[in-house]
């Protein structure tokens, strides 16, 4: 799975406790056309690890060390290194269960074994892909696409593609010989149609909310506005016909200039609500400062770069700067997916998260947030 399958239902399922041991494995990937070794030998020795832990734990019985043991081995067998067209990858592993991730971002490798998964990469992974809906508007067909930074792919989600329960006979001839316009959009027909197909958009961003991207002519566009009732969860429109059936090689790049405008919007917006707060005094930069204002559930907005990563030492609930490949002190708990953390945590305090390219931030420190008080 990727994180466009990552719902509230399902993240709500993953974070859910479990029966000792949820095993999460974690770890970089490199993109490749073909395989080369050092992933699998990475994989191959975190996979030894977790079956260190698991057999060292007496508080395990036999059945449940062999189920969740084979578990791992079931992910592990489905993930594929040879090819890998991500970034990252997750694995997880419970008795009765297991799942694999395919994560566009970057992980540190771990194996962690407790009584529930760790989402937390998962869950920055996703908000920084920003997942989205296309929708493709035609009159005898409504189809759907899903996309993530730049892949893009169809959808059958929520019943897509949509069909008209009753499709109309149009005849643009006998339409000009009668006098009326030769749009099969001017149709009541085709507005009752649209209306349906709203019903269902409505059921899908209920279940996945995502922003979404309107493509199609700019009759059907137009057809289309004027009956939804979800205009806010419309992102931009893009009005140009012949992209209906896609495919997506050719949806993704007539798309392209419209969600990198939406995004550079996105981004000035941010950067003024970080601007606002500063001169409200509810402006916090830095990990440090950020990471006691999302412990307490203070964080509204978080806006960070991209590429932002760094590993630190948490002493007595502060961070301390700890870069990689230094030897920790000793004094603390080293974290190397902190941002990943305070995404996490800003999420589940109902804030949102914005990420920006490298270099936005440097007076911030990469990383600032706006305070709710």
């Amino acid at each position: 799975m990727d994180v466009t399958d990552l719902t509230p239902a399902t993240l709500a399922a993953l974070a859910a406790p479990r029966p000792r041991p949820a095993v999460t494995i974690a770890m970089p990937t490199r993109r490749q056309a073909t395989g080369t070794e050092q992933d699998g030998l990475e994989l191959k020795n975190l996979l030894a690890e977790a079956r260190r832990r698991i057999e060292g734990d007496d508080t395990l019985d036999r059945a449940q060390r062999l189920d969740v043991l084979t578990q791992l081995e079931r992910a592990a067998a489905e993930a594929d290194l040879r090819h890998a067209a991500q970034d990252g990858l997750l694995l997880f592993a419970a008795p009765g269960e297991h799942q694999v991730w395919k994560l566009p971002r970057a992980v540190p490798a771990r194996v962690v074994v407790s009584d529930t998964f760790l989402t937390r990469n998962l869950v920055a992974a996703r908000a920084a892909a920003a997942p989205y809906w296309v929708i493709t508007l035609g009159a005898e067909q409504v189809r759907l696409w899903s996309g993530a930074g730049p892949d893009l792919a169809e959808s059958t989600a929520g019943g897509f593609p949509q069909r008209p329960a009753n499709p109309q006979k149009f005849d643009p001839q006998r339409e000009e010989q009668i006098g009326d316009t030769p749009s099969v959009y001017s149709h009541e027909d085709t507005r009752i149609f649209y209306r349906d197909v709203d019903t269902a958009l409505g059921a899908l961003l209920k279940d996945t909310p995502r922003p979404c991207y309107l493509v199609g002519v700019p009759e059907a566009v137009s057809l289309f506005e004027s009956v939804t009732t979800h205009r806010d969860a419309i992102a931009a429109r893009l009005e140009k016909g012949g992209l209906g059936d896609g495919p997506a090689t050719a949806l993704q790049p007539a798309l392209a200039p419209v969600r990198q405008e939406q995004a550079r919007t996105e981004r000035a917006a941010a950067l003024a609500r970080l601007d606002q707060a500063a001169s409200h005094k509810t402006l916090a930069a830095g990990l440090d400062e950020i990471w006691q204002a999302v412990t307490d559930g203070r964080v509204g907005e978080l806006v960070v770069e991209e590429h932002y990563r760094t590993t630190v030492e948490v002493t007595q609930g502060h961070l301390a700067p700890a870069p990689a490949g230094t030897q920790p002190t000793g004094t603390g708990e080293t974290r190397e997916d902190i941002v990943d953390e305070i995404t996490e945590r800003t999420l589940q305090t109902d804030g949102t998260v914005t990420f920006v390219p490298d270099g936005t931030l440097t007076d911030h420190h990469s990383i600032a947030a706006v305070l709710r008080y």
